[in-house]
């Protein structure tokens, strides 16, 4: 090995010391939050940039990692993550959160010592935050105790093993499940949790809580556990999708924010006014003066940058019209919306049953999960009992 090349090493090795050193170098989590206003009259509005990769739904986990078979669903999550940490990388306020472990693990393994340098730097300054942490977002009703134990494991052990402290999860995040179930967010509760996000829940139950200010509320996970099984939790107001006209990813058809006025499709004042309007309607839902947008979807982000630069100018043109409408926008996470929740200092309702079974419509339950496939089910729960044996015999050999 010539010097230049022993240099590097001992470069790389002395900074990946550094990164895994106590959390007093570090800035992550709840610690890392974008400033908020806390005039109560003002309204504070998240924007969570994210992107929901199934881990195996239209294709398999390999062709939706590699961006093949395309002509069956569009869909490449190792695009997704080059292109979201490149634009992470170029300013500090940007926030990204990333749920499924199964693509980021693979992701890591490919990543030469420089970018996983880069990428560590990003956790620690919580400007890429992993949410819900299990290798997949698992079912809540037709899955078992154990398997859901073991896959949240497999994940979380992994964000531990590579980022340490900055890399657990402080909030769950279940935002496609059809349906959730009250020992769902018992075991979330059990696992320290702070806060636990979903979008399915019935559209009466839904409709009602708008109308009620319950989208958020204590879920208590168990009656035999008592507090320790409690758990905030809220349901997201627009699926977990952006706001109506306003998504920005390369294969949305919604209006970019132009804002050269010698253009005649200048449009920065429709805009902000356009958001504004749905923002103040979807604070109305809720109780506090801090509402959550997800902006993101189904495998977005392949291309990271008209979301950014858009998202970019909204922020700054509707916070220069911040004192004219109390209002102000910041690239947030779930978990800093959690802390903003707290620190509201609001009495929650409570709820301590399921949100089974789920409907989006009228006459439109989404059920027939729970039956069928037994086959498959049944070789499921065969396969975690043999790998439960197997992980007592090597905890006793």
């Amino acid at each position: 090995m010539d010097r230049r090349n022993v240099v590097r090493s001992f470069y790389f090795t002395f900074l990946n010391v550094v990164f895994q050193l106590p959390s007093v170098l570090t800035l992550c989590g709840y610690d890392a939050c974008n400033p908020t206003i806390s005039d109560p009259y003002v309204l504070n509005v998240h924007l969570v940039p994210h992107t929901h990769d199934d881990v195996g739904w239209l294709k398999t986990v390999d062709q939706y990692y590699m961006g093949s078979k395309n002509q069956i669903q569009h869909a490449g999550v190792q695009y997704i993550l080059d292109s979201v940490v490149s634009e992470l990388l170029k300013d500090p306020k940007k926030r990204f959160i990333y749920v499924e472990i199964a693509f980021f693990a693979r992701w890591w393994h490919e990543q030469d010592d420089e970018m996983k340098l880069n990428v560590k730097k990003l956790v620690n300054e919580g400007r890429l935050e992993f949410i819900n942490g299990g290798w997949c977002m698992n079912d809540e009703a037709s899955t078992h105790y154990n398997s859901i134990i073991d896959q949240m494991t497999i994940g979380l052990c992994f964000l531990n093993d590579t980022f340490g402290s900055c890399g657990r999860p402080l909030v769950a995040w279940h935002i496609d499940p059809f349906g959730h179930s009250r020992e769902q967010a018992s075991i979330f509760a059990q696992m320290s949790f702070d806060g636990f996000f979903f979008a399915r829940l019935d559209y009466a139950d839904k409709k009602h809580r708008m109308i009620q200010k319950e989208m958020e509320a204590i879920w208590h996970g168990s009656s035999s556990l008592g507090n320790t099984a409690d758990l905030l939790f809220g349901a997201l107001y627009a699926h977990y999708n952006p706001p109506p006209g306003f998504c920005y990813d390369q294969f949305c058809n919604d209006p970019p924010i132009q804002d050269d006025q010698d253009l005649y499709d200048y449009n920065v004042d429709e805009r902000v006014k356009k958001f504004i309007a749905y923002a103040k309607m979807q604070s109305l839902s809720f109780k506090t003066n801090h509402i959550m947008m997800t902006m993101g979807s189904d495998f977005q982000y392949e291309n990271a940058i008209p979301w950014f630069k858009n998202m970019d100018k909204l922020i700054s043109y509707v916070n220069q019209k911040g004192n004219e409408f109390k209002i102000n926008v910041l690239y947030s996470t779930p978990s800093c919306y959690v802390k903003s929740l707290n620190e509201a200092g609001k009495t929650w309702p409570t709820k301590s049953d399921d949100f089974f079974p789920y409907a989006d419509q009228p006459h439109s339950y989404w059920t027939g999960y729970f039956s069928s496939r037994p086959a498959l089910k049944y070789y499921e729960r065969v396969s975690n009992n043999l790998l439960q044996v197997n992980v007592y015999c090597l905890f006793l050999a």
